[in-house]
């Protein structure tokens, strides 16, 4: 299960040129200095706001029955969503002699039970709580001995109570989107999703991570649809009611959670790897540009085959996009889902790819669906590794700096979740299983993987990882065999890394300084952590030192709260870079020179260090012109966004080089996040200025540029404004649009009510809710547009949108006109109606 990831870039420097900035914890992620350790608040009690939170113990699944095969035959009601299900469980008592079988069944309407031997079936007697179904099999089974239950039922998921994590944001499990065809601009489709424990708001079954089974389904839809589920397609069916039935086989063992449908009008494109088919399932419209939004997938399954000496596992490999889904993507089994955003036109593919969340669905399938964790304590088995897979996909395909970046923006995500909350990563004392899915379990998790790679090399990290593999596969583990895996491969007792970095809360918070003098090199090292809750660590790490323009690295471990080291550097050194490797994952506050820090930038060719120079160097930019001028000839696009940041408070006229070489970026720069950086910089420095500039950004291949250009423009106040930018109107584009509502939310006139309206109505998830916080703008200065027709529309989005915070945005809406009864009245019946806690407790706060 990958995090919500959303691209829009530069967006939030534009919104703000706009006189706004929209923040949401699903659509944004923090950038925060890592160079500096963190001061977290303290309660009125002296606790930490951070400290970890003990709540009851929380074990896997006692396994009182091993599932082994489900065959499901489902069919639906399209008006009523519900799905009409025959199940057929086959299963066995795990160990002792067993008489009654507990399964997972959330909301259903139970038709009956029965026995089955061969085509004869015989009633059960039955209790049923609307969440468990407790049968009495009317005998007692030994261990070896299977038995095969029917349950005829309807599923029902949308009269369940709404839960859901910031990772997943509802668990009802059974989708139907635009179900009544009531909306031509949505195609109708049916989809599943199962993490954590909501395919039994589908089907019956153990609904546990530590269960695995087979499985057959049997779908029955209209002929128009395509269907796709696990393993492999066996037939299509044509039935005499004009119906059709398709079958789909899952011959190998996977966890209940894993199982998955998803049924659409679908364009399939088909690619290769090996001899394996995969495929592309997408939206008709998207037919032609599937392959370049998913066409890197063979590579990246030969890549990490390789890597990790075991081969893709399954029968096939598919993946579709569908419509509204509630997370970023799943890795189903054989199927990984994704949500619509992925689905790109050729324009938008100048800027944009999701291969970051592609490797990772695809690491999932042998972390997580082939070898599973036996319980959602131990979710960073899963999702460490598909967090690291981002990252050594980046690393093999777009080089060192985009692999660079890409964990520098993981420690940024970890240390600002650390700021309120510090857990440890494999944690038995949740409060909720929904609460692992944070930034921990991925971000922290992925770093402290890298780590783990950098201190036993390459080739015992792999190693390592095929043992675990090979080992473990088809079963549940927890974190202890991975670590035995490592330390069978090395023959060392890693209990002290494994301890420190996944059984304990916290991180590292260091403290460093250094002398020179006689010949040695003095360093001073302090570990600030409060170590009434976290370790004392033990870093085995390097310090590089530049001399005479030469780097040498001297390894150290550090093992005290504080402690010294001399090195044996014979001449003043040109720089000092602690932890050279840039693979600690900590703060590290290391008081450098301008001039060291300047050398740092120039000579470390590294992404962190150099990213770490630029933010110090940056806050007194008047004085680092040069450098911050040299930045924005750097080869890594980052670089130059931070270059071009780091001038905004530079006066144009004293640098006219300065002013002529950010308007040829903004024309010319590769990278079109360059160029709106570039164009969004103009606009800060000089309105009408550079209206020449603004213009050809109108003009832009890329949208991102496109999108920067209609906030610079409307930034001049020209008399064209509004006809300018209302050529945009009809354009699709998620950031453009974006972009003239910001101006419209202030500029716009009622006569824009209805292009609101529309856009609001297309939007996708993440677009949704950003334009949904511009319309809320919009209404504020829109009187006339507060009709009824307007609450109407906000109440059913935040009634019935299936992602909170879409809802949330809608609500928020409505309260610009909380100073009318009846939408006062609506307030509350949304209030009274909502079943995600988070939103609960915000509108609690805000009525």
């Amino acid at each position: 299960m990958n995090q919500r990831f959303l691209s829009i870039v530069g967006l939030a420097t534009a919104m703000a040129f706009a006189g706004g900035c929209a923040t949401n914890k699903e659509a944004t992620k923090a950038s925060k200095d890592t160079t500096k350790t963190s001061k977290a608040a303290v309660a009125q009690d002296g606790v930490p706001v951070w400290a970890p939170k003990y709540h009851e113990f929380n074990p896997s699944r006692t396994k009182k029955h091993d599932l082994l095969h489900t065959t499901l035959r489902v069919s639906f009601d399209w008006k009523k969503q519900h799905l009409h299900g025959l199940a057929e469980l086959t299963l066995k008592p795990y160990f002792y002699p067993q008489n009654t079988l507990v399964l997972d069944a959330k909301g259903f309407d139970i038709h009956n039970v029965n026995l089955m031997k061969g085509l004869d079936g015989t009633a059960l007697k039955y209790t049923y709580d609307g969440q468990k179904l407790t049968i009495d099999l009317g005998k007692t089974y030994t261990r070896d001995q299977n038995y095969t239950i029917e349950i005829d039922y309807t599923a029902k998921p949308n009269e369940l109570a709404s839960g859901g994590s910031d990772a997943i944001t509802e668990d009802k499990g059974l989708y139907f989107i635009n179900p009544l065809g009531e909306d031509p601009d949505k195609p109708r489709q049916i989809w599943t999703q199962g993490e954590t424990e909501a395919s039994s708001a589908w089907f019956p079954t153990i609904d546990a991570p530590n269960e695995r089974m087979t499985q057959d389904i049997y779908i029955t839809i209209d002929k128009n649809f395509t269907t796709l589920s696990n393993g492999t397609f066996m037939y299509s069916r044509q039935n005499a009611d004009g119906t059709k039935t398709e079958y789909w086989k899952q011959e190998l063992p996977h966890a209940p959670y894993l199982a998955m449908m998803a049924i659409g009008e679908f364009a399939i494109v088909k690619d290769k790897w090996r001899n394996l088919d995969v495929s592309y399932y997408v939206e008709p419209e998207f037919k032609n540009t599937a392959k370049k939004i998913f066409g890197n997938t063979p590579e990246m399954m030969e890549f990490f085959s390789k890597k990790l000496g075991v081969d893709y596992p399954w029968a096939k490999y598919a993946q579709v996009v569908v419509r509204d889904f509630v997370s970023g993507a799943m890795e189903n089994t054989s199927a990984s889902t994704f949500m619509e955003d992925l689905q790109l036109n050729e324009r938008e593919l100048l800027d944009k790819n999701w291969d970051n969340i592609i490797a990772h669905e695809l690491f999932h399938q042998w972390f997580g669906d082939y070898v599973t964790t036996e319980s959602w304590a131990n979710l960073p088995l899963n999702e460490a590794f598909a967090n690291y897979s981002e990252y050594l996909w980046a690393e093999h395909k777009f080089g060192a700096d985009e692999a660079a970046y890409a964990q520098m923006d993981e420690l940024n995500q970890y240390l600002e979740e650390a700021e309120t909350k510090r857990e440890p990563l494999i944690r038995y004392r949740y409060g909720d299983k929904e609460d692992m899915f944070d930034s921990h379990s991925y971000a922290k998790g992925g770093r402290v993987l890298h780590m783990l790679r950098k201190y036993v090399g390459d080739e015992a990290f792999y190693a390592s990882l095929n043992r675990y593999l090979t080992q473990n596969k088809y079963s549940d583990v927890e974190v202890a065999e991975l670590r035995m895996a490592f330390e069978e491969v090395t023959g060392e007792d890693l209990m002290w890394f494994f301890d420190q970095w996944f059984l304990r809360p916290g991180h590292p918070e260091l403290k460093v300084s250094h002398t020179f003098k006689n010949g040695q090199l003095s360093l001073q090292v302090q570990q600030l952590q409060d170590t009434t809750y976290s370790p004392v660590y033990r870093l085995p790490l390097k310090v590089a030192v530049w001399t005479n323009g030469k780097r040498t690295d001297y390894p150290i471990e550090i093992t005290k709260a504080d402690q010294s080291f001399t090195l044996p550097v014979t001449t003043q050194p040109q720089l000092v870079l602690f932890d050279g490797d840039q693979q600690l994952l900590g703060t590290v506050a290391h008081e450098k020179s301008q001039e060291e820090l300047r050398y740092q930038f120039y000579n470390s060719k590294q992404v962190m260090a150099e990213y770490e120079a630029l933010t110090e160097l940056s806050k007194n930019a008047a004085s680092e012109v040069k450098l911050l001028q040299d930045a924005l000839n750097n080869d890594f696009w980052f670089i130059r966004t931070m270059a071009l940041n780091g001038l905004v408070d530079v006066k144009p006229a004293a640098h006219p080089a300065i002013v002529s070489k950010v308007k040829q970026m903004a024309r010319e720069d590769k990278k079109g996040s360059v160029r709106a950086d570039a164009t969004l910089l103009l606009a800060g420095w000089g309105g009408e200025n550079y209206k020449a500039i603004y213009e050809e950004a109108l003009k832009d291949s890329s949208y991102l540029v496109v999108a920067a250009g209609i906030i610079a423009y409307a930034g001049t106040g020209a008399e064209d404004t509004k006809q300018k930018l209302s050529k945009f109107e009809k354009e699709e584009n998620e950031e453009v649009s974006i972009a003239l509502a910001s101006f419209y939310a202030l500029q716009g006139g009622p006569e824009k009510y209805n292009w609101f309206v529309e856009k609001i109505k297309n939007s996708k998830s993440s677009g949704k809710y950003y334009m949904l916080q511009s319309f809320a703008a919009y209404l504020a200065s829109n009187g006339s547009t507060n009709t009824p027709q307007t609450i109407d529309m906000l109440a059913d989005i935040a009634l019935n949108n299936n992602l909170y915070y879409v809802r949330m945005a809608a609500f928020q809406a409505l309260m610009v006109m909380s100073d009318k009864p009846e939408v006062k009245e609506r307030l509350e019946k949304i209030k009274a109606q909502e079943k995600d806690k988070r939103l609960i407790e915000m509108y609690n706060q805000a009525l």
